[in-house]
């Protein structure tokens, strides 16, 4: 954190920070820039990047994070000790990329399957006993709710299916 006016015993601390499609979009064209006058930037460079300077307004409601943009590419701090002492601090992100955060390609592919050609169905959990009846109706070939599409819960396309079969 570089400069925080709300909270400015934050600055100088690194922080983890997740981030949506909006910030994603940012840093990629910043990296890889869409016109040829604009020299790309790797934001994430000690030496070669860039600061982001967050700006959240809110928009009809919702975050919005247009105005979020790159300051110009400047190193970190001119000072090595300073640089080491913010590079010690970071964060290893070797847990998020543990295969036990992912599915199996199986698993993927049968979802997939199963939302495309509505012809399987979806992996269950032993929780899930309670969303079903005691006999459940097959699915029916008919495209897949669009609601189901979108959530990312493995028991939800179950549960959307039995909704659109229920009389």
């Amino acid at each position: 954190m570089v400069k925080d006016p709300a909270h400015p015993e934050n600055e100088g601390k690194v922080f983890l920070y997740k981030f949506g499609k909006k910030i994603f979009d940012k840093i990629k064209d910043v990296m890889q820039p869409q016109y040829e006058d604009e020299t790309p930037v790797n934001p994430f460079d000690f030496w070669k990047g860039a600061n982001f300077k967050l700006k959240i307004r809110d928009v009809e409601g919702y975050r919005n994070y247009d105005k979020s943009e790159f300051e110009a590419s400047t190193p970190l701090s001119a000072n090595d000790d300073e640089l080491e002492k913010i590079w010690s601090k970071q964060y290893s992100l070797i847990e998020f990329l543990d295969p036990k955060n992912f599915k199996s390609y199986d698993e993927l592919k049968a979802k997939l399957d199963m939302v495309l050609s509505n012809t399987g169905t979806a992996p269950q959990r032993a929780a899930d006993t309670s969303l079903m009846e005691d006999s459940p109706r097959p699915v029916p070939a008919k495209p897949a709710p669009r609601a189901a599409v979108m959530d990312d819960e493995d028991d939800s396309l179950s549960y959307f299916a039995k909704l659109a079969n229920s009389d």
